[in-house]
C-alpha cells in the first residue's frame, strides 16, 4: 500500500473541488446576485480577484482539513463519518469564508446573505463530499474484495483467538486484516491456532515482530484474569505507531479514550494511543514549524554574534552535537551551542552541576538564558522535536532513571521538547535521583497535554529566559 499515493489522491480531490465551487459560485454572483442590486446584466468577467481567490481559497481549506486530521489513517475512513466530518468542517469553513470575503458583498438586500452562505455552502460540500465518496468506496471495495490488507498479528492463542481468527477468515466484508501470525503468552507445546497463521514466538519478542513483518494492527486476545500480563503488554506497547484492538471483556482495564468497534464479527475494543485530540496535535505542529521558523529569522543576528562569542572564548566548535532519544524511542541528532570546554566527556556520560568547572563562561550565560537551546528549532522543523515537551535524554542516562521508574519511556508516546514542565518547575538535573525527581513533572504534563498547557510553559519560559533563571 502505498499511503502517501492515497493521501495525494484525497488532496487533489479537495482542490478540485474547493476550485470548482468557488467558480461556480463566483458565476452565480454574477448571473444572480449582481444583477438584483444594478437591474442590469453583469458580465462573467474572472478578473485579478477572482484568481487570488482560486489560490487562497484551497490552501485554506486544506489547511482545515489538515488541522482536523482527515489525511490521518488514511485508508480507514467510514463514508458516514466521513459525511459527517466534510458537514461540519465545510459549515465552519464556509462561515469564515462569509465573514472574511463575502460580507462587504454587493447585494439588493440582506436576504441574499442567506443565498450566498447557503448557495457557497452547498457547492462546496457537495463537490468535496462527492469526490471523498468517491475515492472511500473504491478503496473500501478493494479491502473487502483483499486487494488491499493490513499486516495483522494477534497476541494469544487461546481458543477466543482461534474464534475470532476463524470469523475473520470467513468474513463476506472482510475489514482488511491479513494475519501474518501469532504470539503466544506462555510455553505450549502446540497451538489450535497454529492451522491458521504461523507462531512468532512469545509476546517478549512484540518490538522485533512488529518491525520485521511491518505490522499495522495488533489484536490482543487474553482472558479477562490475564490483566496483569495486558498491562504488561500495553506497556511494551505505550510508543506503538499501530492500532490496537482488545477483547470487549477487558474495557473496565482499559482508558476511557477506547472506541467500540464491529469490524470483526465479535465487536472489539480500539486501545486508543493518542493523548491530544487530532485537530490538536496538528495545531500544536503547525505551532512548532511557524514558531521555529520566525525564532531562526528574527534570531539570526544573536545567532551570528553568539557564534563569534564562542568560538572566540575557548577551543572548540561553535555547536555541540549529540544523540538522544527522541519519540517512539527513535535517537536523533540534537543540536546545541557549546556551553562546555571541548572534550568535556571524555571520561563518558556525565551531567553538569551549577559549580561545573567545564562550562565556559560564555557557557554560563548561555545557560541561564537558555540561549543555548537557539539551533535546537532546527530539530523542530525537520519533526524530531516540538517546542514543549519532556526533555530528551541520552539512552545511557534513560536505562539509569528506568531502574528507579520504569515508566520513563512512558514519555517518549511525544516529541522532545526545547522546553518542558519538568524544566520550568525543577531546571536542570545534576544526577540521576535528581532526573527521577524532574520525571514526575513530565509525567504530570503528560497526563494533562493540551494547548492550554503548551501556553502556559511557553510562557513561564520565556519569563525564566528574560530573568535568566536558568543554570
Amino acid at each position: 500500500m502505498h499511503k502517501n499515493l492515497q493521501v495525494a489522491r484525497y488532496l487533489v480531490c479537495d482542490i478540485i473541488a474547493a476550485m470548482l465551487s468557488w467558480t461556480l459560485f463566483y458565476i452565480y454572483r454574477k448571473i444572480y446576485i449582481e444583477p438584483l442590486k444594478f437591474g442590469m446584466d453583469i458580465p462573467i468577467d474572472f478578473n485579478s480577484q477572482y484568481y487570488l481567490a482560486l489560490v487562497f481559497i484551497p490552501v485554506f481549506w486544506i489547511t482545515i482539513y489538515y488541522v482536523t486530521g482527515q489525511y490521518s489513517n488514511i485508508y480507514r475512513k467510514s463514508r458516514l463519518l466521513e459525511l459527517g466530518k466534510t458537514l461540519m468542517t465545510s459549515l465552519g469553513g464556509v462561515t469564515v469564508i462569509f465573514f472574511l470575503l463575502l460580507l462587504n458583498d454587493t447585494i439588493s438586500d440582506y436576504k441574499k446573505y442567506y443565498n450566498l452562505y447557503f448557495s457557497l455552502l452547498a457547492l462546496h460540500f457537495g463537490f468535496t463530499y462527492l469526490f471523498r465518496l468517491f475515492l472511500t468506496t473504491h478503496t473500501i471495495h478493494k479491502i473487502h474484495r483483499r486487494d488491499i490488507g493490513f499486516n495483522t498479528i494477534v497476541i494469544g492463542a487461546n481458543q477466543k483467538a482461534v474464534r475470532m481468527v476463524e470469523d475473520l477468515m470467513v468474513q463476506k466484508r472482510p475489514a482488511g486484516n491479513k494475519i501474518v501470525g501469532f504470539l503466544t503468552v506462555d510455553e505450549g507445546v502446540s497451538y489450535p491456532l497454529e492451522k491458521f497463521a504461523p507462531n512468532l514466538g512469545t509476546y517478549k519478542n512484540l518490538q522485533k515482530v512488529i518491525n520485521e513483518m511491518e505490522v499495522e494492527e495488533i489484536i490482543i486476545a487474553l482472558e479477562s484474569s490475564e490483566h496483569k500480563l495486558l498491562s504488561e503488554i500495553l506497556t511494551i506497547l505505550e510508543n506503538r505507531v499501530h492500532s490496537v484492538w482488545g477483547i470487549p471483556d477487558l474495557f473496565d482495564i482499559l482508558s476511557n479514550q477506547s472506541k467500540t468497534s464491529t469490524i470483526f464479527s465479535d465487536p472489539l475494543l480500539k486501545i486508543s494511543n493518542g493523548l491530544m485530540p487530532v485537530w490538536q496535535e496538528k495545531i500544536k505542529r503547525l505551532l512548532d514549524v511557524v514558531v521555529s521558523l520566525l525564532a531562526l529569522f528574527f534570531f539570526s543576528p544573536v545567532f551570528l554574534l553568539l557564534a563569534i562569542m564562542i568560538k572566540s572564548s575557548s577551543k572548540g566548535s561553535v555547536f555541540y552535537n549529540q544523540e538522544r532519544v527522541g519519540k517512539f524511542g527513535k535517537p536523533f541528532t540534537i543540536y546545541k551551542f557549546r556551553t562546555m570546554v571541548k572534550d568535556a566527556e571524555t571520561n563518558g556520560p556525565l551531567l553538569s552541576s551549577s559549580n561545573d568547572g567545564r562550562i565556559t563562561g560564555i557557557g554560563q550565560f548561555l545557560r541561564r538564558t537558555h540561549l543555548d537551546e537557539i539551533p535546537q528549532f532546527v530539530n523542530v522543523l525537520w519533526g524530531e522535536m516540538s517546542l514543549v515537551g519532556p526533555r530528551p535524554e541520552r539512552k545511557y542516562f534513560i536505562d539509569q532513571i528506568a531502574k528507579a521508574a520504569p515508566y520513563v519511556t512512558h514519555l517518549q508516546k511525544v516529541r522532545p521538547g526545547i522546553t518542558s514542565w519538568g524544566q520550568v518547575k525543577y531546571g536542570y538535573a545534576s544526577n540521576v535521583d535528581e532526573m527521577v525527581e524532574r520525571l514526575q513533572y513530565d509525567m504530570v504534563y503528560l497526563k494533562n497535554i493540551s494547548l492550554y498547557v503548551d501556553f502556559k510553559i511557553l510562557i513561564y519560559t520565556v519569563m525564566d529566559c528574560v530573568k535568566a533563571k536558568g543554570k
